[in-house]
């Protein structure tokens, strides 16, 4: 998978692409990302890549020319083009699932005010992590390629890890425990500690029902 990102800094990136799972994957090359500073296909020599709001208001909107330049030049005959967006459809594990189908996806990461609206005709789809508002689109950038990648074949060893996280099913997982067995008069269920897989594979099934009717019942409809 070839992740390109469309940015307007850069650095921000560093510690994501040298960390944990995601190095791995690169290393391994399962997942390959390269990251474009939008600065760099500004057309003057101040490399401007945003102005002053038509009609006025505050703040500074992404000029479409440079960006129409950017996917120009980055973009391949297989890239889906996605604008990160408050105003886009909210991102869930099946778009993650969707998108790790794909052979190469462009995220871009706004900043400032917003984008000029013609940049929209642009993309193939905007999507959005939430009904907030961050500084950029760099975190939501992030956290696209850490959800997607993780879907990818060979990105994590163990594929149970996955099929029983929440989510899959439209649950929220099951309670999990670890050692030691009692914690401040809380004890670890018997059940974990039986040995009987048929009963743990019961009682967390149960489990992961309760725990979405009860803090997500939206998932259940």
């Amino acid at each position: 998978m070839k992740y390109k990102i469309v940015s307007t800094q850069p650095t921000i990136y560093d510690s994501f692409l040298k960390t944990g799972l995601i190095a791995r994957g690169i290393a391994k090359n399962i997942i390959d990302i390269s990251i474009y500073d939008l600065h760099d296909f500004a057309f003057d020599v101040h490399r401007s890549i945003d102005d002053t709001p038509s009609g006025g208001g505050a703040g500074m909107v992404l000029k479409v020319d440079v960006m129409n330049d950017a996917l120009k030049k980055i973009s391949s005959k297989n890239s889906r083009v996605i604008l990160l967006t408050p105003q886009g459809k909210k991102f869930d594990q099946n778009d993650a699932k969707r998108l790790a189908q794909l052979e190469d996806i462009i995220l871009i990461a706004g900043r400032f005010e917003g984008y000029d609206e013609r940049i929209r005709d642009l993309v193939d789809e905007e999507i959005s992590i939430g009904d907030f508002v961050l500084t950029s689109g760099d975190l939501p950038a992030q956290m696209i390629i850490d959800a997607t990648s993780r879907m990818i074949p060979g990105f994590i060893e163990k594929k149970e890890s996955i099929e029983q996280e929440s989510f899959e099913n439209s649950l929220l997982e099951y309670p999990q425990y670890t050692r030691p067995v009692e914690f401040n008069g809380k004890k670890i269920p018997e059940i974990l500690l039986s040995g009987d897989h048929n009963k743990i594979k019961k009682w967390r099934a149960e489990e992961s029902i309760k725990r979405t009717v009860s803090r997500r019942p939206d998932l259940t409809i």
